[in-house]
């Protein structure tokens, strides 16, 4: 696997883990991805939680915990180290400029078009800004936007297909259509970058279901300067959500996964079990909302809370929240390592490679 640069960052490995929240990914499982020479990403979904007892209100929680996730982070690797900051989250913007002051090396940022995100640059910063995109459209607005409003361009984007883990961006009828596999997305977004290679390259990063050191071959070949993968790291040691949580992913199967409909607004591939089966029946709506955390979430209208759903999961507590998956749940067999599960992925990426020589 050959590195690749986002501006002046060289990613010696061309593996980025996904940001997964509520407490999946943090300063340990990130650091841990960032030793092994690939990208580690924290996620800042529901810090304001997993940092409940620092002082102040949700919000103030939540930059109390970015800002302690990232130095710890920070400790325990030299490597890169990137958040991942959900566009649909009611402190975006604290987020955002919590990370780019405490220097981070990267932001990814979707569920939704983070059309404003150059705006928290500051003078001198190194931070790089890395959309997560769902369609060629989505690339050619954000390039346009932010080219015109800011004189800048992204510096990488990720292009995540129906078949990924968590909030999908697309619609219930497109997630097995065929029209909107990764295969095509792909492409069809360098085809976006390449119109602006003469002022800035854009690396296109391929994730959505890649599981394998095959499919890490295939995505390369196809343009694609790296891959994110998210699934196949929960059932890490270093993941750092519960032995519990991480149990549920080593016993699940195919059959097991089922899209829902999310408070947030948009379907979602996830784990089945009784906290999904308990919501089909009505019976876990919130009666108030002390976080309000997601921009479209009205806690009135929404038949459970979403951020408590994925912090009480991640903590074992599954009779209160839910596992969500990428769509190859079923290769992760057993908790191990960081370490080995790259070394696996390399090892299955020079099978591919030899093979395809032949």
């Amino acid at each position: 696997m050959k590195s690749f640069f986002i501006g002046d960052l060289e990613v010696k490995l061309p593996i980025i883990q996904g940001g997964m929240g509520v407490g999946v990914s943090l300063s340990g499982l990130a650091s841990a991805v960032a030793n092994e020479g690939g990208i580690g990403t924290i996620s800042c979904a529901g810090l304001g939680l997993i940092y409940h007892q620092s002082p102040g209100d949700y919000l103030s929680k939540s930059i109390t915990g970015l800002k302690e996730e990232i130095k710890k982070a920070k400790e325990k690797s030299k490597g890169i180290i990137g958040i991942n900051i959900m566009v649909a989250l009611t402190n975006y913007a604290d987020m955002a400029r919590t990370s780019i002051a405490e220097n981070v090396d990267i932001i990814f940022s979707g569920a939704g078009l983070p059309l404003n995100l150059p705006s928290f640059l500051t003078r001198g910063c190194k931070t790089k800004l890395a959309p997560i995109i769902s369609s060629a459209r989505a690339a050619r607005i954000i390039c346009d936007k932010w080219k015109s409003n800011y004189n800048y361009l992204p510096d990488a984007f990720v292009v995540e297909g129906p078949k990924a883990g968590g909030h999908l961006g697309f619609k219930l009828n497109q997630i097995e259509d065929e029209n909107y596999a990764l295969e095509k997305l792909v492409p069809e977004v360098l085809e976006v970058t390449d119109s602006y290679k003469e002022e800035k390259r854009i690396p296109v990063i391929a994730a959505g279901g890649i599981s394998t050191g095959e499919d890490i071959y295939r995505f390369l070949k196809l343009g694609a300067s790296g891959i994110q993968m998210g699934t196949m790291f929960i059932t890490t040691t270093e993941c750092d959500a519960s032995e519990t949580f991480k149990n549920v992913y080593v016993n699940a199967n195919q059959e097991d996964i089922k899209i829902i409909q999310s408070p947030v607004g948009m379907p979602g591939r996830a784990i089945d079990g009784e906290f999904i089966r308990s919501v089909e029946k009505g019976l876990e709506a919130p009666k108030s909302c002390p976080f309000h955390c997601i921009k479209t979430c009205d806690y009135t209208k929404s038949p459970y809370c979403i951020s408590q759903c994925l912090y009480q999961a991640a903590l074992g507590n599954m009779k209160k929240g839910y596992a969500f998956t990428g769509m190859n749940v079923h290769l992760s067999k057993k908790i191990s390592s960081v370490k080995e599960v790259i070394s696996n992925l390399k090892q299955q990426f020079a099978a591919a490679e030899t093979k395809h020589l032949k």
